[in-house]
């Protein structure tokens, strides 16, 4: 969240490659369409997609709690959207403060996870969809965000358990996607383009994260 609400990443009416569906029939049989193209686009048939259940959670050990479907966009990712980034949060307030927020259909944002100071994990928004948590479109749709409780000045809100369940998280989920453990694609919000929040601020001990994120990495789950 950092310091400054985010606006909402506005729900895309007709993607970029949904654009192209209309002309998939006629494409049929020829070199109209690329072959990964037409994969990334077989969801978006009526009554195609990957199969939901409810309170599903993507990390083990996780607790699901349901985000407003105000401040996410129902999607199919990876094989409509990739996913090769996370995004790292602070929320700028106690952990309650911000499962409400992430469930006020008002906020117009919310992260897949929040990691509480003890290491708890709260997932809100499935993998599969598109959070309101970057605000920059392109970042949200190929990115899991990562909510951590606390304040970017209080550098002893971020608690060695939190460090340690977080890079258990970002660890998992790159190894879902295939997502290289490096700076270029474990990012904070400061560094999403386009930003005017600062999290996870100037006390997040990135070269500590990134360490225990690559110990976790190669330790079975």
């Amino acid at each position: 969240m950092g310091e400054r609400k985010a606006s909402r990443d506005g729900d895309r009416k007709v993607g970029r490659r949904a654009l192209l569906i209309g002309g998939t029939v006629a494409a049929a049989g020829s070199a109209v369409l690329a072959r990964d193209e037409l994969a990334r686009l077989w969801w978006r048939t009526p009554g195609v997609e990957k199969p939901r259940k409810e309170g599903e959670v993507d990390y083990t050990g996780a607790r699901w709690v349901a985000a407003s479907d105000a401040n996410w966009r129902r999607a199919d990712r990876p094989d409509d959207y990739g996913i090769d980034m996370v995004v790292v949060h602070v929320t700028q307030g106690s952990f309650d403060s911000a499962v409400k927020a992430f469930q006020d259909p008002g906020h117009k944002a919310a992260a897949h996870y929040i990691v509480r100071q003890d290491g708890h994990v709260t997932q809100m928004i499935r993998e599969l969809d598109v959070a309101y948590h970057a605000g920059n479109r392109d970042y949200n749709e190929r990115s899991v965000g990562i909510e951590h409780e606390g304040f970017v000045d209080r550098p002893q809100d971020l608690t060695d358990e939190m460090y340690e369940a977080s890079a258990r998280l970002t660890a998992r989920i790159c190894a879902r996607y295939d997502i290289p453990v490096d700076r270029e694609h474990i990012i904070g919000h400061v560094e999403v383009p386009g930003t005017d929040h600062t999290d996870p601020g100037r006390h997040w001990d990135w070269d500590k994260y990134m360490r225990l994120v690559r110990r976790a990495r190669t330790t079975p789950a």
